[in-house]
């Protein structure tokens, strides 16, 4: 038996070394899971014909990291980013955009899995509770859908588009959800993942983004045709109760929120991904992460309160 030494906040722990858990750790670097849990083997191997029955959690990402960095650097300083980030004492925050229909829920979903990220949270889901808590009267633009919320607006802007104006409004009231969960994410130091159409690059507190580990996507889907498929798939699965007919009336409209959400994510410099390919984005998400935040400390000076044996 190998035991991995840690310390959090002092006090020292023991835990076993374990094969499954580090070939997922090495998988954040793009290697398969078939290769990962390989290199994870020859590790364990390694270890034991060193005769080491102990190892310091940091020992043991040096040890990670030289095996790596003889197979391939490339796929080194990708697990070293990931092991920076990990060990970073601020969390990881990752904020998810994009028009209905676009895939906002599935990524976030898998980029949650390669990242294994435990707190996952949608922007309908807060417009629920706000729903709960905002009645109809008072603000009618939370109670319908991002693409139809214009219908409520009780005196349209001639400035702006209607369409954007209602979205807006529908954001605007979401958007105090979103930020305190971000709040509480921060002052609890826990890394999260927020997604959903609510999500509006230059709508959150520049404050809160400046000060943490938080990254912006903006999904879309170029392809009318594809776009359009997308709700065919989504709405033939027997548990999802939501109507075609309801997104192809409104599909103009869910055209045009994306329209809006691409021209903010460009003036506010957040990463626009054409979401074709499930695997493509993910490794895309993945490698923008890693590029922006991996490199915040090297390993060597990496705290040993990390468990990512």
């Amino acid at each position: 038996m190998i035991w991995v030494i840690g310390n959090v906040d002092g006090k020292q722990y023991k835990e076993p070394f374990s094969k499954g858990i580090m070939s997922r750790s090495l998988n954040v670097a793009d290697i398969g899971t078939e290769r990962a849990h390989d290199i994870a083997s020859d590790i364990e191997s390694e270890l034991i014909e060193k005769n080491i029955t102990e190892i310091s959690s940091l020992d043991l990402a040096n040890v990670v990291l030289g095996h790596l960095d003889r197979i391939d650097p490339k796929i080194a300083k990708k697990y070293k980013n990931w092991r920076s980030l990990r060990t970073s004492k601020k969390p990881l925050i990752i904020l998810i955009g994009g028009a209905s229909g676009v895939g906002t829920s599935s990524m976030a979903f898998e980029l949650a899995n390669r990242l294994r990220l435990k707190n996952l949270i949608s922007t309908d889901m807060i417009r629920e509770v706000m729903r709960k808590i905002v009645s109809k009267e008072l603000s009618p633009v939370i109670h319908k859908s991002s693409f139809d919320a214009y219908q409520s607006i009780r005196t349209p802007s001639i400035r702006i588009d209607s369409v954007i104006e209602g979205f807006i409004s529908h954001v605007d009231v979401v958007n105090v959800g979103i930020e305190a969960i971000i709040e509480r994410s921060v002052k609890e130091g826990i890394s999260t993942i927020i997604e959903g159409v609510h999500i509006v690059p230059g709508f959150i507190r520049q404050d809160l983004i400046d000060n943490n580990n938080i990254i912006i996507f903006t999904l879309t889907v170029d392809d009318e045709e594809a776009h359009k498929q997308r709700f065919y798939s989504r709405c033939r699965q027997p548990w999802v109760k939501r109507s075609l007919e309801r997104y192809m009336e409104n599909f103009t409209t869910i055209r045009k929120t994306q329209q809006f959400l691409v021209e903010q994510a460009k003036i506010h410099d957040a990463h626009v991904i054409n979401n074709v390919d499930i695997n493509e984005t993910i490794d895309v998400m993945v490698n923008d992460i890693l590029e922006k935040f991996g490199g915040i400390e090297d390993v060597k000076q990496e705290s040993e309160s990390d468990n990512d044996n």
